[in-house]
């Protein structure tokens, strides 16, 4: 099974750019399953119904959420009918919508998809560990899923190194979002799981991290808000990592970190 997970769409720009290229992607390198985090795509901040539709419509079989889960406030009422939007699992029992969900791909591989929020510079949360561990109990990898995805959703690399080793052997990815930056640290483990300590973003990188540069320069250099993050307009890159797994298992056999298009360096999925 081949699949590719896209990190934070960020804005107009990030929507345009998974519209425009995702679907020759997914043909080109034959992609069973895509995952995206779509919590920045509507405005810099949430996720709308009619943007949660485009991701789709590009070709994303789950889109996943984060801190900004509630922003756009539509999200509220259309996310209980959506089984393929996945807010964080270790938010308050009484949110709206799931934190896990079994997907069935294009080839008919089911692929347990789970989003959590980190706890480190974050706001508070529940434990994510546990959370996600009763989550893959209730579906284990070989068993009911043949692939499964954690989004971890955070600020520290360290709080999502250590999910990765926590879940190594019982997922087939761990990877991070939320700082919007793609680290370089796309790995298999020995158990056989996937880590990437973030998958960046999707957005314009002739930014800070998303967003036009004067308003956090001016943040940094006055301590002073002069108005709203406004996203970034450029030519977006495609960040994200993409994962073979044997379909014995469901554990990882290749990764390859993924860069397309804008100003960062590119890095083609390798098989």
């Amino acid at each position: 099974m081949k699949f590719l997970f896209l990190g934070d769409v960020v804005g107009r720009t990030g929507r345009d750019a998974i519209t425009e290229r995702l679907p020759g992607i997914i043909a080109e390198y034959g992609f069973d399953f895509v995952v995206i985090n779509g919590e920045n795509a509507s405005h810099g901040r949430g996720l709308t119904e009619q943007h949660f539709r485009d991701l789709r419509d590009a070709g994303a079989d789950a889109v996943t959420l984060g801190d900004h889960a509630w922003d756009q406030k539509d999200t509220l009422t259309y996310i209980g009918r959506e089984p393929t939007l996945i807010r964080p699992i270790n938010m308050s029992p009484e949110a709206p919508g799931r934190g896990a969900n079994l997907i069935e791909g294009r080839n008919g591989q089911r692929v347990l998809v789970i989003n959590a929020l980190g706890r480190v510079f974050m706001d508070p949360a529940d434990d994510p560990f546990r959370a996600v561990e009763a989550a893959i109990a209730a579906c284990p990898l070989g068993e009911q899923a043949d692939a499964i995805v954690v989004d971890f959703h955070t600020e520290a690399t360290s709080e999502i190194q250590t999910m990765g080793f926590f879940l190594d052997g019982r997922a087939t990815l761990v990877v991070g979002t939320h700082t919007h930056i793609p680290t370089a640290d796309a790995r298999i483990l020995k158990g056989g799981t996937t880590l990437m300590a973030d998958a960046g973003m999707c957005g314009d990188y002739n930014s800070v991290i998303g967003v036009d540069v004067e308003e956090p320069l001016s943040r940094f250099l006055t301590g002073i808000s002069y108005g709203r993050f406004t996203p970034a307009e450029g030519e977006a890159t495609l960040c994200g990592v993409a994962v073979e797994t044997d379909p014995r298992s469901g554990l990882a056999i290749k990764v390859s970190p993924v860069r397309i298009g804008g100003t960062l360096s590119q890095s083609l999925p390798a098989f």
